[in-house]
This record gives structure tokens, C-alpha cells and sequence, in this order.
């Protein structure tokens, strides 16, 4: 039971570590790729993509953090953990305003 605790805690750490190099990656393609940002993806499209890069890199950022303060510090402690909530419900607002995007932009071709 210890071994399979201790096992799944070292991959939810991993895994957090390779999302927020993903994250990290996914930025820099956005912000440094020149066909994404003025073919590919509209204005809105490319502010959604990059504040949900963004949300999810300070999630996976206070994610660790709780990991590393005390449990002394309750105050600190609880802000942390209200930033790692906070912003994990930003990333699915933008995740979740990416399709009906889309789908508010081919009403308004359809209309005209």
C-alpha cells in the first residue's frame, strides 16, 4: 500500500513537471511561430491558446509550491492552494471558450 502511495505521488510529480514544460513549450511555439499567429489562428483564438498556456503553468507552478510550504504556514498555505484553484478553473474557462469560439465564428459566416 506505502509502495503504491509513494509510487503515485513520484508520477504526479513528474507528470506536473512534464505539463509545465509542455506549457512552457506551447508559449514559446505561439509567441515565436509566425504562420500560427497570422494564418492559422485568429486574434481571439491566439489569446485563448495563450492565457490557458499561461493558467496552466501557474497551476502546475503553485501545484508545487504546496508540496514545499510548511504546513506551519496555514495562511500562505491556503492562498496557494486558492491561486492552484483559481487558476485551474481560468485554464477550463479557456479550454472551454476555444470551441464556442469557433462555433460563434461559423454562425457569423453562415449569417453574412
Amino acid at each position: 500500500m506505502i509502495q503504491t502511495c509513494i509510487t503515485h505521488s513520484a508520477f504526479m510529480h513528474s507528470m506536473t513537471i512534464v505539463s509545465f514544460f509542455g506549457s512552457a513549450l506551447g508559449l514559446f511555439a505561439l509567441y515565436y511561430n509566425e504562420d500560427l499567429r497570422d494564418k492559422d489562428l485568429d486574434q481571439t483564438q491566439w489569446m485563448l491558446f495563450s492565457m490557458a498556456f499561461g493558467y496552466w503553468m501557474m497551476h502546475c507552478t503553485t501545484i508545487a509550491l504546496v508540496r514545499w510550504i510548511p504546513q506551519d504556514w496555514m495562511v500562505v498555505l491556503m492562498g496557494v492552494k486558492l491561486t492552484a484553484f483559481g487558476s485551474a478553473l481560468l485554464t477550463f474557462s479557456c479550454g472551454l471558450s476555444l470551441p464556442l469560439n469557433q462555433i460563434a465564428q461559423q454562425n457569423q459566416t453562415e449569417e453574412v
